[in-house]
């Protein structure tokens, strides 16, 4: 059996990290059995798509590196089949019209629900031949079994059982002529023969309504893994249209694509303690057997953990190339500073993210106009003033530019003035980075330059006179 998975999004909200679990889970399936992965956008819900969040899907999906077959393929313009098999369904006896109005039915829901019973429709229409339709509203209904079970094997849960008797004839095409999401989802898969559907819990009631119709239709029943709920750190069902991020924003807040997936596939999924996996090891191990069945909660200090390990274990060069993408997006001109690769290996071991490393070294490629408040009050002073004075006459002599020397003049200063390093490098890096965190500032002044260094000493020894 070749395998064949799809992600099936609706345009209706955010792609979030419950959504790329799903699409990471079966398109991680289909590549360890060399299968097929489809992507299917479910844009029936007309009142509720978006491009927007069609956009949103693509480009997520493309940011993570998870490369669809064939697709995406839109429900929107499959309506023209759903309504070929919808006809074949009338003609075989397995679908009927139902003219019921609202009115009649939420009358019939309220006594239901007075008398202790489930909701349901009660088959009003179900053995009418009605034909003419002129002038009149009307729905399609699938003809659901009154009798039986419906029987499946759930590869994360085990066997599943529904009795037909608490399954009503479930509409399969609005009033408006629209398709239902149940009926268009049997018949794209099996339209597309996928073998495998992998999705929510969330779906676990859909199951056996689709199988019913796909039994209908003598199509081979698909192989079903649904996934249980992942849960905010508040411990609420994430939701695309609540409490959702958009899959994206992690990129715009500095995650790598790498370290996110890592993040998600441990989600649900586990093999032994192992807790590092790059794509090809996801690739390999990946099934579905090791699939817990308890919900999983989102803890972002374990994601800015796992950020900040690749960030200091990928290739320096490729963490580079993120970063000076990253700040372009800023519209940080990297030509105004030191090489990236240098800027990453000085930077990298103290962040978590591509964002937090951006903002802790735009001093390298701007300038800046405001001095730390506190540090001001605290460094500032004529005193040490003086001790800058002497930094500027002392750099400015100095032939080879580097980290030693640099380091070799604060030293010098050091013991000539009887004041601590430590306190040397606060007032340089004040005077130089406007902050009071930096790495070795002797590392800094080296890859800030000579002529840009000098003018930043200038500047803060300026600031102190006019105080």
């Amino acid at each position: 059996m070749k395998v064949r998975t799809r992600f099936a999004p609706s345009p209706t909200g955010n792609l979030h990290i419950g959504s790329i679990r799903t699409a990471l889970y079966s398109w991680l399936f289909a590549r360890h059995h060399n299968g097929k992965f489809i992507l299917r956008i479910e844009d029936t819900d007309l009142s509720r798509s978006e491009s927007i969040s069609i956009n949103s899907i693509v480009n997520g999906l493309k940011w993570l590196g998870l490369d669809w077959d064939e697709g995406p393929y839109f429900q929107t313009q499959r309506l023209h089949r759903y309504k070929e098999v919808i006809n074949i369904m009338l003609e075989k006896g397995d679908a009927y019209i139902c003219v019921c109005s609202c009115e009649k039915l939420e009358e019939v829901r309220l006594k239901q629900i007075e008398k202790g019973y489930k909701p349901r429709y009660p088959g009003t229409c179900r053995n009418l031949k009605i034909i003419n339709m002129l002038n009149q509203n009307y729905v399609i209904r699938f003809k659901n079994p009154l009798s039986g079970k419906v029987v499946f094997q759930d590869k994360i849960r085990g066997e599943i059982s529904f009795d037909n008797s608490e399954l009503d004839d479930l509409i399969i095409q609005r009033s408006n002529g629209m398709p239902t999401y149940n009926f268009c989802v049997v018949v794209d898969d099996l339209d597309m023969k996928i073998t495998h559907v992998i999705r929510g819990e969330d779906h676990i009631n859909n199951t056996p309504r689709q199988i019913n119709i796909l039994k209908s239709l003598d199509f081979k029943i698909p192989i079903y893994a649904h996934l249980s709920m992942i849960l905010d750190e508040e411990g609420h069902k994430i939701s695309k249209r609540k409490n959702a991020i958009n899959i994206l924003e992690y990129c715009k807040n500095g995650f790598l694509p790498e370290a996110l997936l890592n993040y998600i596939i441990r989600l649900g999924w586990s093999c032994g303690d192992k807790e590092i996996f790059n794509i090809s090891e996801m690739k390999e191990l990946f099934n579905l057997k090791s699939i817990g069945k308890s919900s999983s909660t989102v803890n972002i200090k374990k994601l800015l953990w796992m950020n900040k390990y690749y960030i200091n274990n990928l290739p320096l060069n490729y963490i580079a190339n993120l970063l000076k993408n990253y700040m372009k997006k800023q519209n940080i001109n990297i030509k105004n500073g030191p090489d990236l690769e240098s800027l990453v290996k000085l930077f990298r071991s103290r962040y978590h993210t591509l964002k937090e490393i951006t903002e802790s070294c735009r001093y390298f490629y701007e300038e800046f106009n405001f001095f730390n408040k506190t540090a001001v009050e605290q460094y500032f002073t004529i005193q040490n003033c003086c001790i800058l004075e002497e930094c500027y006459e002392r750099m400015k002599k100095l032939f080879i530019w580097d980290n030693f020397n640099i380091s070799i003049i604060i030293n010098d200063i050091s013991q000539h003035i009887k004041i601590t390093k430590k306190e040397i490098n606060m007032i340089l890096r004040v005077s130089i980075t406007g902050n009071i965190h930096s790495p070795s500032i002797s590392s800094v002044i080296d890859l800030i330059g000579k002529d840009k260094t000098l003018l930043r000493i200038k500047k803060a020894i300026n600031y102190i006179k006019n105080l």
